[in-house]
């Protein structure tokens, strides 16, 4: 799996740690950002790593910031985007399983103790269509 992944100088840290988790899955990733920590406005990375991914290159992206809710709202205003702020394995399952996320947002205040189970489940779950498609198609309805 080919993944967008980005952060603000909040989220540094713990990108470096989403890519070691990401890369020894077997995916391969491209950073979009940022490199130090080095004060940078989140929403210009939220916007490189969204809109990568709507190329369709990548099959989901993942971005980090202090608490998650800036990028996830950022990258949310690119179209074609679902952008889901996850805190557990089961949000993240329920956001690929139900809202066919395709942007991981992740808090690097929250640590790295549930990481590793919260990426594993986003990278592992498909979206299951059916009754969620139509729901999906409402959002995509709101987009035009």
């Amino acid at each position: 799996m080919r993944i967008a992944i980005g952060c603000d100088h909040r989220g540094l840290n713990l990108k470096q740690f989403v890519i070691r988790l990401i890369t020894e899955a077997g995916h391969s990733y491209q950073d979009f950002g940022c490199y130090t920590v080095d004060s940078v406005d989140y929403p210009d990375i939220a916007k490189k790593v969204a809109e990568a991914v709507t190329t369709g290159y990548f099959e989901c992206g993942i971005l980090v910031c202090d608490t998650g809710i800036g990028m996830s709202i950022a990258a949310n205003k690119v179209k074609g985007i679902r952008a889901a702020l996850c805190r557990s394995a089961f949000d993240a399952q329920r956001a690929r399983q139900h809202n066919d996320a395709n942007i991981l947002c992740l808090g690097a205040e929250e640590g790295q103790e549930a990481l590793p189970e919260i990426v594993k489940a986003f990278l592992a779950h498909k979206f299951e269509g059916g009754r969620h498609r139509r729901r999906l198609n409402k959002i995509r309805d709101i987009e035009d």
